[in-house]
C-alpha cells in the first residue's frame, strides 16, 4: 500500500483557522479513494505561502521524508505547498532522490506541470502585492491614513484608515516641538516626559530616538509630517530575505514617498513646524 503524508497550510491574511481541517479531511477522502494509507498529518496555520523555510510544519515534512516512511506527499492544491519556483525545484529535486512523489486533489503532480504552477504561484504573490500597493496608494490620495497608528491620533470606529486628533496626546505633542525649538536635546525631552509619567507611544519609556527617529527612514516624532497635516506613505518598502523567509525593510528614495493633504489632522501649525526641521 501506498503511504502518504498529508500536508495542508493557510495564510493569515487570506483563510481561517479552519481551513486546515478543511484542506486535511478534502486530502483524506482523496487517499481513501486512491488507496493509500495516512501515515502522518503536516500543518501550518498562519504562514505565507512566500517561502518554505520559516514554515516549521513544511520543515518537519521534508526532514521526515529523508526518513522514508512515506511515498508520496498529498495537499489540497499546490499553491499550498509551493508558492516560489525556487522552493518548488530545491525540494522536488530531493523528493525525486528519495523517490517520494507529489499528489494534489487534481492528480499526481508531474514535473513539468509542477513547474509551471509552481511558476504561477509566484506570479500570483506578485500580482497580489501590485494591487495592494495600489489600494493604500488610493487610501492616502482619499486623505486617510495608509499606515500604523500615530501618536496623537485614534482611529475613527467604523471608518477604516481615517484619524482624529487625540487631545491629550497632541499636547505632548506640541510640547515636544515647543521644548525642542527652544533649545532642549531629545535625550532632555524623553527624560522630562518620564519624570511626568506620561505615557510613551508604545507604552514604555520615552527615548531619544523615539523623539528624533531616523533620517534616512524619515521617521521619529518631529519629523511626522502628519503633525502638519499631511500624509505620507511609501517610505519604506518591506521585502523577505529568501534565506530566513523573515520581513525587511528598506527605505525609499524621498522622490518615491506619496503625500496627501489632511489638513484636519494638523496638530503642529506650520511656523513651529517649519523652525522644527530647520
Amino acid at each position: 500500500m501506498i503511504r502518504a503524508a498529508i500536508y495542508a497550510r493557510f495564510s493569515s491574511d487570506r483563510q481561517n483557522d479552519r481551513s486546515v481541517d478543511d484542506q486535511i479531511a478534502s486530502c483524506r477522502e482523496l487517499c481513501a479513494r486512491e488507496g493509500f494509507a495516512v501515515v502522518q498529518v503536516f500543518s501550518d496555520r498562519e504562514m505565507s505561502g512566500a517561502f518554505t523555510v520559516n514554515r516549521p510544519g513544511f520543515q518537519a515534512l521534508m526532514r521526515t521524508a529523508e526518513m522514508k516512511v512515506f511515498d508520496i506527499i498529498v495537499a489540497e492544491d499546490m499553491d499550498r505547498v509551493f508558492r516560489s519556483q525556487a522552493d518548488y525545484h530545491n525540494a522536488r529535486r530531493r523528493l525525486d532522490f528519495l523517490g517520494i512523489g507529489l499528489h494534489t486533489i487534481a492528480g499526481q503532480v508531474g514535473e513539468m506541470d509542477g513547474a509551471l504552477r509552481a511558476l504561477m504561484g509566484e506570479h500570483f504573490l506578485k500580482n497580489l502585492a501590485v494591487h495592494t500597493r495600489r489600494g493604500l496608494e488610493a487610501v492616502v490620495r482619499s486623505g486617510r491614513n495608509a499606515g500604523g497608528r500615530a501618536y496623537g491620533y485614534r482611529p475613527v470606529p467604523g471608518n477604516p484608515g481615517e484619524l482624529t486628533i487625540d487631545a491629550d496626546e497632541a499636547d505632548i505633542v506640541r510640547r515636544i516641538f515647543r521644548q525642542f525649538i527652544e533649545g532642549a536635546t531629545p535625550r532632555a525631552i524623553a527624560a522630562g516626559l518620564n519624570a511626568d509619567r506620561i505615557p510613551a507611544p508604545r507604552g514604555m519609556r520615552w527615548t531619544a530616538t523615539t523623539i528624533n527617529g531616523n533620517l534616512a527612514r524619515a521617521h521619529g516624532l518631529l519629523m511626522n509630517e502628519l503633525y502638519a497635516g499631511v500624509i505620507v506613505w511609501n517610505r519604506v518598502r518591506v521585502v523577505k530575505d529568501p534565506a530566513t523567509g523573515k520581513r525587511v525593510s528598506r527605505p525609499n528614495k524621498a522622490a518615491d514617498y506619496r503625500r496627501a493633504q489632511a489638513p484636519q489632522l494638523r496638530i503642529i501649525d506650520q511656523e513651529t513646524w517649519n523652525a522644527a526641521q530647520a
